[in-house]
């Protein structure tokens, strides 16, 4: 389907968002590599002592707040901000992936380490150890694959308007890893901070945080789900545990907590 109102402008704008958006993308995700790798302990924060536990608190919770508020119907404007009116609901999945990845940048960038390492190991053990490491990686882009690329990395929207056409978005992926359980991205991703090698008091602050995020940010995801798709997504949520291995009233708990 045509959109009635891209103009040759906008097609170059568009590619202009796709190209900070994948930038910002390798680069958060790169940044996010080497930092868990490392137990955080290549930031150029500059603060120590009670200043670092503070600024490194704002780094670590920005992510999953304003991840999820602007997943949001209150934070949906402030993401269509970031673009030309008339583009800014071709180009939300640009823009979320931009901001994303640019909120993980600044996570790794200016964390301020502690200079305290706990465990590092070596020989046969951290090769095994990285390889856990690289496999959960790997799990990462499986599971994206499998919601969507398009949707995932940003470029459906940018590349929808540069083509002049409205995107056309999917419905929520229910085969492959979303068969055995419904959020397999964000255990991927719980797995990413569990199996880095190094071991420190900022990798474990990380880790602990972050990972309560990967329980409880997907019950609000779902709540939308519900929403947008009706008895479609309850009949999976029905046939599919949340995590393998997850009990239902379990799933019912999270839900009470993050009501």
């Amino acid at each position: 389907m045509t959109h009635p109102t891209i103009r040759p402008r906008d097609r170059v704008l568009a590619v202009g968002y796709g190209l900070t958006c994948h930038l910002s993308f390798l680069a958060g995700v790169a940044a996010m590599i080497y930092g868990l790798h490392e137990g955080l302990q290549g930031g150029f924060g500059p603060f120590r002592g009670a200043w670092a536990l503070a600024a490194n608190a704002l780094l670590v919770l920005q992510f999953p707040l304003l991840h999820t508020l602007l997943l949001s119907k209150r934070g949906a404007p402030w993401l269509a901000r970031l673009a030309p009116p008339h583009l800014a609901r071709s180009l939300a999945t640009t823009n979320f992936a931009t901001f994303a990845s640019l909120q993980l940048l600044t996570v790794f960038l200016l964390w301020s380490p502690s200079g305290v390492v706990w465990f590092e190991p070596s020989g046969p053990l951290r090769w095994g150890m990285q390889g856990l490491y690289a496999l959960s990686w790997v799990l990462v882009v499986k599971t994206m694959g499998d919601a969507g690329l398009s949707t995932q990395l940003g470029y459906l929207g940018w590349w929808s308007v540069a083509r002049g056409r409205q995107p056309q978005y999917p419905g929520f992926p229910q085969a492959k890893s979303f068969g055995v359980c419904r959020q397999p991205i964000y255990l991927a991703f719980a797995l990413t901070l569990w199996t880095g090698p190094v071991w420190t008091p900022d990798h474990l602050a990380v880790a602990l945080l972050w990972t309560g995020y990967c329980v409880v940010g997907p019950v609000f995801k779902e709540r939308r789900y519900v929403q947008r798709y009706g008895e479609a997504f309850r009949a999976y949520q029905a046939r599919v545990p949340f995590f393998p291995g997850l009990r239902v009233g379990v799933e019912a708990r999270l839900e009470e907590r993050a009501a």
